[in-house]
């Protein structure tokens, strides 16, 4: 007689539904009906809702240096590691793996704050011979998850930057960033930030199970808004793209036009180590009656595979599907005027101030 396993569930607030081991654990534990508890208890079945724990850590170097040439950028800040959004489809999430942690539930449970990061960004920037250049904030997990409002790293580092006039551009899904706007907006003023929503769908169902905990769709247009008239260089992402999924790019260009963005860019969908178990979890939770045609699109766009990561297709994919993909972002934007205009930061005023308690003499 064969184990009964108890099925996964969806946990409100939650993307994943499980633990799911990381790829460097030598074994794995399934929950499973031993006969002693009864399957058809809702209330016996359910699963707790997990709770958010929060940790800190002294990090050893603020900025990552990357020379990836599909990314736009070769150095990035993230003040958090996990990120409490839930994002299902998160390619940060296999980073909790070299942490010995879940890239499932512990990566959006179990938190990660930097709590010296504004204090070594302003040693690295001060170092002789830095050359200055537009820091990319935000780029796995988001700066504006819900901890940002009580711990304030996001904005401690964004002090620095003002303090040095060092450019940057972040990217949020969170209209916190609006608590922020007396140093983005002065800063955006002078050529030195500018910010990036993301906006996955402008379904609010698809959204709660996509992104959980991120601001509501049209909450995040209302962000988009809020910066333009303040004067920021805003533009919307809309990534990713999953073919069945999220099927309304159009509108969400349209909104964040609408809004006030003026430059925009996507993504495909990136399964890489353990997203892609995670993902089909949440399709047979979600969309058990289309899981397999999602993924056979999916695959399409990657060799028959889940993931790519050749530099030249990893963001975009490849084949028929990604070639759709791309023709309906290209007449979209091009109908609507984006990307007319490049953003660009500028390093000219960069001052660095350090840490070396001198004041500035006139």
């Amino acid at each position: 007689m064969g184990d009964t396993f108890i099925p996964l569930q969806a946990i409100k607030g939650r993307g994943a539904a499980s633990r799911l081991a990381h790829r460097f654990e030598s074994e794995a534990r399934q929950a499973f009906d031993d006969g002693w508890a009864s399957l058809g208890d809702d209330e016996a079945a359910a699963p707790r809702p997990p709770a958010t724990e929060l940790r800190f850590e002294d990090a050893r170097s603020a900025l990552s240096r990357n020379e990836s040439p599909d990314i736009p950028f070769d150095r990035s800040l993230n003040p958090y590691r996990g990120c409490e959004h839930g994002c299902i489809y998160c390619f940060a999430r296999p980073t909790h793996s070299y942490l010995n942690l879940s890239p499932g539930l512990d990566f959006e449970t179990k938190l990660i704050a930097k709590r010296n990061i504004a204090d070594l960004l302003r040693r690295e920037i001060a170092r002789r011979g830095y050359q200055p250049a537009e820091i990319a904030i935000g780029t796995a997990t988001d700066c504006y998850q819900p901890v940002e409002r009580e711990l304030k790293l996001t904005r401690a580092v964004m002090e620095v930057l003002r303090d040095a006039r060092h450019p940057f551009a972040l990217v949020s899904k969170s209209s916190l960033v609006e608590r922020d706007l007396d140093l983005i907006a002065p800063m955006a003023a002078q050529g030195l930030a500018a910010v990036y929503i993301t906006v996955t769908t402008l379904d609010g169902e698809l959204a709660r199970k996509l992104e959980p905990r991120a601001a509501a769709p049209q909450r995040r247009l209302r962000t988009i808004r809020t910066l333009a008239q303040a004067g920021v260089p805003v533009g919307v992402s809309v990534a990713p793209q999953i073919p069945f999924v999220n099927e309304d790019m159009e509108q969400v260009l349209e909104a964040a036009w609408e809004a006030g963005a003026r430059s925009a860019f996507y993504t495909v969908l990136r399964l890489p180590w353990e997203v892609a178990p995670l993902f089909r979890e949440w399709l047979q939770l979600h969309y058990p009656q289309r899981a397999q045609r999602i993924l056979a699109r999916i695959h399409d766009m990657r060799g028959g595979r889940d993931y790519d990561a050749d530099f030249a297709t990893r963001m975009k994919g490849d084949g028929l599907w990604a070639e759709l993909i791309r023709q309906r972002f290209q007449k979209a934007t091009h109908r609507l005027g984006f990307n007319r205009e490049r953003i660009l930061l500028g390093t000219e005023a960069f001052r660095p101030r350090g840490d070396l308690g001198q004041g500035e003499l006139f």
